[in-house]
This record gives structure tokens, sequence and C-alpha cells, in this order.
């Protein structure tokens, strides 16, 4: 039977280094499961691993998508499993790495999206709506849906309220029976030290040009509405840039808000109990478990 390693991890905690290192401990190819890593351009606000980073081992599932279009995760998952098929049949071991809970879920349970297709009217007029607006209409169209869903994301809550819209609610997901083996890793970090790397990290994005690509990427056609869509580093830096928010502020409430990501990201993973969990220093014992389990 084929088989399949995850990592999954908060923000900052080392997911991308640990995949490489499997990787090329055991013959791999990572496949990224990042809802803005597949975005073409969004490259330092992202986090997206760089190709010295990467060592020479084969990444998959990055820059796959126009950071115009909304990249939705049913299309994430088809590619996805096009890519796991490739790496099997080259004979290597997929290394599904990221820290979009929903992204892993859909390619390691098979979940099964409703089929309902986009609604342009009802989105032309929930564009319109603020952040806030958004969330009280879901919460009213489907209180359920709305406990579980990221309430600071406008496209996952558009999106949300088209499907309640059409059927009603937003439907519990179903599961598919998958034809592979899954062994998932879980880096665990004490908060005191992920708060310090996430600091560290926001910092050092800023100093390599995180600010500028932001600018870049709306002198290229990505409107502010957009790029405060994309969540985060490109929510706040819009934000800057438009003298919504001084620079000193914008920092502060930025890392303050990827805080909070990392918590909801470690609130979905401790759900699942198939994930084994280990700190970074315990690489060695990560690595023996990888080789045993390939």
């Amino acid at each position: 039977m084929n088989k399949l390693i995850s990592v999954v991890g908060p923000t900052a905690s080392g997911k991308s280094d640990l995949a490489v290192e499997i990787a090329r401990e055991i013959g791999g190819e990572v496949v990224s499961a990042d809802s803005r890593q597949v975005y073409r351009g969004l490259d330092i606000g992202s986090g997206k691993i760089t190709t010295g980073e990467m060592q020479g081992v084969p990444h998959h599932m990055l820059d796959v998508a126009d950071p115009k279009d909304v990249y939705s995760v049913a299309q994430y998952q088809k590619d996805a499993q096009h890519v796991l098929e490739a790496i099997w049949s080259r004979g290597k071991i997929p290394i599904l790495c990221g820290g979009t809970g929903q992204y892993v879920e859909a390619v390691i349970d098979g979940i099964v999206f409703p089929e309902v297709p986009p609604n342009e009217s009802l989105r032309s007029e929930l564009e319109t709506l603020s952040l806030e607006e958004l969330q009280n209409k879901l919460q009213a169209l489907d209180p359920k849906r709305f406990e579980t869903i990221d309430k600071d994301n406008p496209a996952r809550l558009v999106r949300a309220i088209e499907i309640a819209s059409a059927l009603g609610e937003v439907p519990v997901l179903q599961k598919t029976k998958q034809d592979f083996e899954v062994l998932m890793i879980g880096i665990k970090t004490e908060k005191e030290t992920l708060v310090q790397r996430i600091h560290d990290r926001l910092h050092a994005r800023m100093e390599n040009g995180m600010l500028e690509e932001v600018q870049s990427l709306h002198a290229n056609g990505l409107s502010f509405k957009r790029l405060e869509a994309l969540g985060l580093e490109y929510r706040y830096i819009a934000q800057h840039l438009q003298g919504m928010l001084e620079k000193e502020a914008m920092l502060e409430k930025l890392e303050t808000e990827i805080r909070r990501y990392a918590k909801r990201q470690m609130t979905w993973f401790k759900r699942d109990e198939r994930i084994k969990w280990f700190a970074l220093e315990e690489r060695e014992e990560v690595l023996r478990l990888c080789t045993n389990f390939v």
C-alpha cells in the first residue's frame, strides 16, 4: 500500500525544515499544505520555503494559483491528489507539510465537499459587506458552521454563506476511505518559545522585504481588498499602506494576530488523535519513526 507522511504544527514551529530533513532521510518529496503558499508572488509574507532551504528536495503545490483568484480547498484536494499519485509512481514517499488543517484533512481523509456552484450575484452582494457583517450573516444562517470557521477569512465566510444559502446549512463533511497508509507527525513547542519564534520571524521577514512584497503585489494589480482577504501579513500591511495603521501599530497588531492564528492551528490539530507529537529537539526519534514506517 502507498504511504504518506504528514508534518503539521503551528506557524513558525519549524515544519518546513523538518519535512526537508525527513525527505532527505527516506527519499521523499514535499507537498505543501498551506492556503497562501499556493499563490504566486506570496513569498515572504506567507513564509514560503526558499530554493536554498529546499536542499534539493522537490516541493509541490507551491505557486499553483493566481493571487487574484480564490483557490478553494476542493481545488487543492484535487490537484494535490494528482501530485501524490505522481510521487508514488516514482517510488517516492510524499510528505504533506503545512499548517492549514483543512488542506491536510481534505487530502488525508478524502473529504467530500458539497457541489454548490458559485453564485455570482450573491458574491457581488457579499463583496460589499464588511468582515463583521459577513460574520453576522453566516452566524444567522448557520450557527454551527460559524463556530468552526476561520472568522477572519472573508473568502471562507463568503463560500460558507453561499453553501448555506443554497442548502439551508453547511453540511457535515463526509470522509472517504483512502487507499494509503498515513503517519502524522506534529511539532509541539512551548508557548514562550513559539511566541519568541513568531516575533523573531516576523521582524526578519520585514527586514527581508515583506513590506515591499505587498507594495509590489498591489502595484501589479492586486487590490487592497484582495490583499486584506489573503489575511494576516497581507491584511495588516495593506491596511498600513492605506494609512489605516502606523507601522509600529501594524507590527504589534500583526504579531498578536499571528499568535492567535497559531493557537487556532493547535486547537484544530489537537483534535486529531492520529498525530504523534514531538519537540524539534527530538529529530532523531522522528527520523527513526519515519524510516521504520516506510
